[in-house]
């Protein structure tokens, strides 16, 4: 009763776009996820963190719009997803996972709204591409730049371009652990990660902690809703 009660506040309070986003059943995250998202982009800007904003796992472009809505002037937004079936997790992820994966992959997964689920939508791409110009976000390769592919064939590792913001929402153990050491010394101090699935995939959960335990640049700022790790 008081997780509904909690989450009935968090619907009331999600700013105008938010509320729009999650109308056009274009996100999964929560009103609290939405609502610390939100708080963690105000919080780069006040820190003065100057970069690139970053998404791993755009997904039907929810949280992308929202997070491109927020990039500063002069820098640009970065999207990364396969567009299409996610890749499988491994031996590092756990049971819940593996569970999970195996009703996406036989077709049982269920959309948002009744609709059929993004990961079997072949034209997943130029969809979200039609969601990001109807929120006046054109994809022009410019301040919106969105990568079709395996993060390890679209994240350049030599890219040396610093990053303000990033929000992981891939699931297993590897991608995420890819990304964080893909953004280690890209992050520029102030700058933030939001990490999805902490809470809710024993494999994210893993990643993150074995990354901050092997660095210490990285402060641990919340792990709920939502992980979020800020570059000291």
């Amino acid at each position: 009763m008081l997780q509904t009660l909690h989450s009935r506040i968090d619907s009331a309070l999600l700013s105008p776009l938010a509320r729009k986003v999650r109308g056009g059943n274009l996100t999964y995250l929560s009103p609290a996820k939405l609502r610390s998202l939100e708080a963690v982009l105000r919080r780069v800007r006040r820190n003065g963190a100057d970069g690139d904003y970053l998404e791993f796992g755009v997904a039907l472009g929810g949280s992308a719009i929202m997070i491109a809505s927020g990039c500063p002037a002069g820098r640009v937004f970065h999207g990364y997803d396969v567009f299409a079936m996610i890749p499988p997790p491994g031996p590092e992820d756990d049971a819940r996972s593996h569970q999970r994966y195996e009703e996406i992959s036989s077709g049982r997964s269920r959309g948002l709204g009744n609709e059929r689920y993004y990961g079997y939508l072949d034209n997943l791409y130029e969809r979200v591409c039609g969601s990001f110009a109807a929120f006046g976000l054109p994809v022009d390769g410019a301040r919106v730049c969105l990568h079709k592919g395996l993060f390890e064939d679209t994240l350049d590792p030599s890219d040396n371009r610093p990053v303000a913001f990033a929000h992981i929402d891939c699931d297993w153990y590897e991608p995420v652990r890819y990304c964080l050491d893909a953004l280690r010394d890209r992050l520029v101090p102030g700058a933030s990660i939001v990490l999805d699935d902490y809470s809710d995939y024993g494999g994210c959960r893993k990643a993150v902690d074995s990354f901050v335990a092997e660095t210490d640049i990285f402060r641990v700022r919340k792990l709920s809703p939502h992980a979020v790790l800020e570059r000291v």
